[in-house]
């Protein structure tokens, strides 16, 4: 009997000191710095809830830099009820640049060629040629519109509904000058007025992505700015963004920066600069690309008053590399500079680069983007961009997506969830973005 009760002693005690080592081990347990690529056996911190309690009915200032009190985050609800909140912190990149034979005379973008490698002898081993849509598009998934126009109002107001119902606050929308267009596609500044007024009706606001046209410079990017700012500056969906100094700006993203040189764009983004815009009526928050890490001293330099990273593979790029953003949200808050990092679903361009396999980042049904916004909250930003609503040709969008299958292609899609997973998804880390910054204030 008495050994009985020993041995039972001896258990119990065991038994304790196991629970007690467990419970100090958990303690010590914190989230990595770095997040990875989605590989087997990839870390995920918990998921947050489904809905984010109803709010009173009213509005509150946008975001400024560092995060001012009591102004960290604007929700607008829309008229469709009040269960569709808008948050103006989630950017989300907009293209305006495809085209279909009933609206446009011909498909355009959705026709995209192959591109080959700049190594001939790589691209001797890769198709040639282009896409032949309606059921061979450049694309791996197929929109739930078809390959549409973007001229086209219903299709307008389509995406402004998905967009609000990913909550997303700000389209960031591809912006060329009046006659100018990328290399495979023809001029769309006739279409923002549309764009501007479906996006209002949306209480969704807009925002200018400037892109890398043939001759950009400072003095051409003056005269785009002051351009846009006198032709939608009134318009109710033009974005403003409070500054830490209190002033309320229209915010650019300015693609490709990098092209031109620091002392250039300090021409035109300082306050000494030959033709500045400080200071005057078209002054603006400017963020500029990062791709490399050199880059973030050049960005300080050219007067620029933050960066972004666009691209959503992680790990393509020394600014898209989700274990970077922690050190580059460091230097931007040193230097009194916002930092923009841009989270996506996924990344897959090979219809229209077949040779660029490597860069491709599974989605993984959900998680990689889930990985990557929870990348992006864990360095307290004050936006946090979407890489895209509807940039399909490299796979990053978050657009409504369906199954399809032709003679000659299996295009990917979203099961085994619906076409608007990835519109929930974006609602729900949006919700809890908010709940993080209430949290970041207290």
């Amino acid at each position: 009997m008495n050994r009985l009760r020993r041995k039972a002693c001896v258990a119990l005690l065991l038994f304790t000191l196991f629970i007690f080592g467990t419970m100090m081990g958990l303690r010590t347990l914190k989230p990595t710095d770095g997040f990875s690529d989605l590989a087997p056996g990839m870390e995920l911190m918990p998921l947050v809830g489904e809905r984010m309690d109803q709010r009173p009915n009213n509005v509150a200032e946008s975001a400024g830099q560092n995060g001012g009190v009591g102004s960290d985050t604007k929700i607008v609800f829309s008229n469709s009820g009040p269960d569709h909140s808008i948050f103006y912190d989630i950017h989300i990149f907009y293209y305006l640049w495809y085209g279909s034979p009933q609206m446009d005379g011909s498909y355009i973008h959705w026709d995209h060629v192959l591109v080959p490698h700049w190594d001939p002898k790589i691209a001797s081993s890769h198709p040639k040629g282009r896409h032949s849509p309606p059921d061979d598009i450049a694309s791996s998934y197929y929109p739930e519109l078809g390959p549409y126009s973007s001229r086209d109002p219903d299709v307008i107001e389509s995406h402004m509904a998905q967009i609000e119902a990913a909550a997303a606050g700000v389209v960031v929308l591809s912006w060329y000058p009046p006659g100018v267009a990328d290399e495979h596609g023809k001029p769309t500044e006739d279409l923002v007025p549309a764009v501007m007024d479906a996006a209002h009706r949306h209480s969704i606001k807009v925002a200018f992505h400037l892109q890398p046209y043939k001759g950009r410079t400072d003095l051409s990017v003056h005269d785009n700015i002051k351009y846009i700012i006198d032709k939608y500056g009134k318009h109710g969906a033009f974005y403003r963004f409070k500054s830490s100094a209190g002033k309320i700006l229209p915010l650019f993203y300015v693609y490709d920066s990098y092209l031109t040189p620091p002392e250039t764009w300090a021409e035109l983004l300082t306050v000494r600069g030959s033709h500045t815009l400080r200071g005057t009526p078209y002054d603006g928050i400017f963020i500029a690309l990062i791709v490399e890490e050199r880059h973030k001293q050049d960005i300080l330099a050219g007067g620029f008053d933050g960066m972004y990273t666009y691209f959503a593979s992680n790990g393509f790029s020394f600014g898209s590399s989700h274990q970077n953003w922690k050190a580059i949200k460091a230097f931007c808050d040193k230097n009194n500079l916002l930092f923009v990092p841009s989270a996506g679903p996924g990344y897959i361009d090979t219809a229209v680069r077949p040779w660029n396999n490597h860069n491709t980042r599974n989605r993984v049904n959900g998680r990689y983007y889930e990985t990557s916004l929870q990348a992006a909250m864990s360095i307290r930003p004050d936006i946090i961009t979407v890489t895209s609503f509807n940039e399909w040709h490299e796979g990053t969008q978050i657009e409504k997506a369906v199954p399809k299958k032709t003679v000659a292609r299996l295009y990917l899609d979203y099961k085994p969830h619906q076409p608007d997973h990835y519109l929930e998804l974006t609602r729900k880390w949006a919700e809890h973005f908010s709940k993080e910054k209430e949290q970041w204030l207290m």
